[in-house]
């Protein structure tokens, strides 16, 4: 103990000495260090600024960061805070910088954002209006180190409605939502170098958490290296735009209550002078053809009556012919169809306008056919190319092997469909290039395409060119807006006012991407002269502002209704989400298309309240015995569906593949509305009886409706081998004899009357089998069938059969 008093005697010295210094380091905090401390964030809450805008509220720190994203009236910041948003995003030499500082003039409204390892300083002009709050991109220094610019992302908490097309996410009470504000500002976060997208719309993403809301631009002014297509062109050459930088580039931020999300864009649309196309001077986003269907068909000069005929009968609000062109490019029209020429069409168009139908001609945007003059006899400089070499020697008109500098582009063979290169005037078709020097074009045929075979000298550019497996080639930029100049040339020569962008994604062959498509569609916009409707074969934010709908879904792949069915309904989610009108695809009326077919098709229309395009040739119209009840049955659908007949239960009910339904016009604008009653799924396979004992298989079945003639459908189930000679017997007394053969996966299906339809194993109709007498009529209540037949095959297939009567009836009627 004595010790331990010692030593504490002997440290006291040191422990004063410690607490003292102590003390003076604390004063110092106190009196220096702290009231710095406090000084820099006094000038961090200086920083802050907001903007206000209706009911949108946007904070921003000295930093260039969201910190409020907010809707006034709801009371609620919609700004996810758990990631950052950032105003701007730089790419710079392909890396993304996030801004270092920012600071706001207030007497100019500029917005400064300075990206310090990037040496990039951006300007953004920023203007408060009733509906929306503007932002623009004034300046961007230096021009040389700026590849592209993303506005946000913007991260919000909402993600229960996500429009990924327009920019607009909604969680039943608000909206919120970036607007693209012209053709060079695109919706998206620069997903490649490109600067493109195959996904329906990037404008916004739904996370778990919520969305992000993002737009960009490309500095186009300057070379660049690009994998087009999507990627599937690898370092595409792609030149300068002079004077296409990121200045410019402009987006609008809103928030409304949902309801008025359309009301709220159609203001920005207004404000912005962005494109507001309208039908008898409405906005087609609020116009009663909103949505309609459309006939499409194959026809001349000398049908047009009767085909104008066949649509009023039909109740449809447009003519559409599906393919008038000798080739596209030029838009030469085909004589065969329209042996007077651009006179024969409009005249063609007056008459459709005079019954109160559009007209319309179906394009492929910008594809060039090998026939067209950009083609032959002398190829246009403009036509794009994947890129190119040079010629290492000379060589004559005739010869088969070129050499030539490298072989990158010529052995690019995925889509490399007509093998096509262009040297001087003259076009040239290779089979292969060689896999190691002295690199040659093997095989070549020379002048190809009715261009002239010529001597090329040494050091000549070889251009490998852009195609498609439609056997076309593109155009580059100036090109396509010389295209586009070329359709809307016809259409206001003509009178045509309805037209799809098909194959709107080949402007991608010109290197830029989206900015290529929305393009295209505006420089159509612009240079038309009358008011028209159209569709794309793509969705992209600018282009929303344009297009009249999105009509995607075709009937080649299999049976009426089964031809891209699901992917025809996965389509309708997107509609809701991006606000627009709902449609269900094209589909084929063809010789032998039934009611049954018919109407199950239009009840999923009317389910989901969506328009279509019905495909009908003169041909099919003329021999379909069923054509006038056809087109009755699509008139009252349509009427029924266009004037909100039905109520939100029925459309549940009609939206199901599951269910038939029958319309029956009671006057005009009532109806009387059938639901069918399905039986269970009757199963006949093969089973080894004893010798003597019956073959056939016994079922019994209750009929839950009312008296009517027998309608079924039987499937013939099964990998192989073959079903024939089908017997049936009612209650021991009524017969069906089908002396056919049906192979594994095909189907018939009876539908009261005494013809049998046959469809193969696509659903695809084959024919029609014509009963000797119709079929029994069945009462209410419990029957006995019994059912035999042959099996044919070392696997033979089952029979699955279903029978259905007419049933529930509803009475509807329009509800304007």
């Amino acid at each position: 103990m004595p010790k331990m008093q010692a030593i504490i005697c002997l440290m006291c010295p040191f422990l004063f000495l410690i607490v003292k210094k102590s003390y003076k380091m604390i004063s110092i905090l106190v009196k220096k260090i702290l009231p710095a401390l406090f000084f820099l964030l006094a000038i961090n809450v200086r920083a802050q600024v907001h903007f206000t805008s209706g009911s949108l509220k946007v904070g921003l720190d000295n930093k260039g960061f969201l910190t409020e994203l907010s809707n006034e009236q709801s009371g609620k910041n919609y700004l996810y805070t758990d990631s950052l948003s950032t105003l701007i995003t730089l790419v710079s030499n392909n890396n993304k910088y996030l801004p270092s500082s920012l600071s706001y003039n207030k007497a100019n409204k500029i917005i400064t954002l300075k990206y310090l390892p990037a040496g990039v300083t951006i300007e953004i002009k920023v203007v408060s209006k009733n509906t929306h709050l503007a932002l623009e991109l004034v300046k961007a220094i230096p021009e040389k180190n700026i590849d592209a610019i993303i506005w946000g992302p913007f991260s919000t908490s909402i993600n229960k409605t996500v429009g990924e097309v327009i920019g607009v996410v909604r969680d039943g009470e608000v909206a919120v939502g970036i607007q693209v504000l012209n053709v060079k500002t695109l919706g998206g976060d620069y997903p490649n170098n490109e600067g493109s997208s195959w996904e329906r719309g990037i404008a916004a993403r739904a996370h778990s958490w919520g969305s992000t809301l993002q737009a960009y631009s490309i500095n186009r002014d300057r070379e660049r290296r690009v994998d087009a297509w999507g990627g599937q062109f690898k370092d595409m050459p792609v030149p300068a735009i002079k004077g296409e930088t990121v200045v410019g580039s402009k987006i609008a931020l809103f928030t409304c209550a949902e309801p008025k999300t359309l009301d709220f864009i159609e203001a920005i649309t207004l404000a912005e002078k962005l494109p507001y196309p309208t039908i008898n001077k409405i906005w087609f986003k609020k116009s009663p053809e909103y949505g309609r269907s459309y006939l499409i068909s194959s026809f001349g000069e000398q049908d047009v009556d009767e085909m104008i005929a066949y649509t009023k009968k039909a109740g449809l609000i447009s003519l559409y012919h599906e393919g008038p062109f000798k080739s596209w490019g030029h838009y030469i029209l085909n004589p065969d169809f329209f042996p007077n020429g651009k006179e024969g069409l409009k005249k063609c168009v007056e008459k459709a306008h005079a019954a109160g139908l559009h007209f319309g001609v179906h394009t492929l945007t910008n594809f060039i056919n090998t026939n067209d003059p950009y083609v032959t006899p002398v190829p246009d400089d403009r036509l794009s190319v994947t890129g190119s070499a040079t010629l290492v020697q000379e060589i004559d008109q005739q010869q088969k092997e070129i050499e030539v500098a490298s072989p990158e582009y010529f052995n690019q063979e995925k889509n490399n469909n007509l093998h096509a290169v262009k040297i001087g005037k003259e076009l040239i078709r290779y089979k292969s290039v060689t896999n190691s020097p002295p690199y040659k074009l093997l095989d070549c045929q020379r002048g190809t395409f009715g261009t002239a075979s010529s001597a090329h000298k040494k050091g000549e550019t070889v251009g490998k060119l852009f195609d498609h497996a439609y056997q076309v080639f593109f155009p580059n930029l100036e090109l396509q807006r010389e295209i586009a100049r070329n359709m809307t040339n016809l259409f206001n020569e003509t009178g045509v006012d309805h037209f799809d962008f098909d194959g709107h994604e080949g402007a991608l062959a010109s290197g830029e991407g989206d900015y290529a498509i929305e393009l295209f569609a505006k420089d159509v916009y612009d240079n038309m002269k009358h008011e028209f409707i159209c569709g794309t074969s793509n969705s992209k934010t600018f282009f929303w502002n344009i297009g009249s709908y999105y009509n995607w879904g075709e009937p080649w792949y299999g049976g009426f209704n089964e031809s891209m069915q699901q992917s025809r309904i996965d389509n309708q989610g997107l509609f809701d989400r991006n606000l627009m009108p709902h449609m269900l695809g094209w589909y084929l009326l063809g010789e032998h298309t039934t009611m049954t077919e018919m109407e199950s098709m239009l009840a999923r229309a009317a389910g989901y309240n969506a328009g279509f395009a019905m495909v009908a040739r003169p041909k099919a119209l003329r021999s379909n015995p069923m054509t006038p009840q056809l087109l009755d049955a699509i008139r009252e659908w349509e009427t029924a569906r266009t004037g909100n007949a039905f109520n939100a239960a029925q459309r549940e009910q009609l939206k199901s593949p599951l269910n038939d339904f029958h319309l029956e016009k009671v006057t005009d604008g009532k109806w009387n509305l059938y639901q069918y009653a399905l039986s269970p799924v009757f199963v006949r396979e093969k089973i080894e009886r004893q010798p003597g004992e019956p073959t056939s298989t016994t079922w019994t079945f209750k009929q839950e409706c009312k008296e009517q003639p027998m309608q079924f459908r039987l499937n013939i189930k099964g990998k192989s081998g073959t079903v024939s000679n089908i017997k049936m017997q009612l209650d021991n007394y009524a017969e069906i004899n089908l002396p056919i053969e049906l192979k594994a996966g095909e189907s018939i299906v009876c539908d009261g009357s005494e013809n049998i339809h046959l469809y193969n194993e696509h659903g695809q109709p084959k024919g029609e089998y014509k009963m000797s007498l119709p079929p029994p009529v069945v009462s209410s209540g419990a029957h006995l069938i019994i059912i035999d037949c042959a099996f044919g095959g070392e696997e033979p297939p089952k029979i699955e059969m279903q029978f259905k009567g007419l049933n529930k009836m509803e009475t509807i009627q329009t509800n304007k």
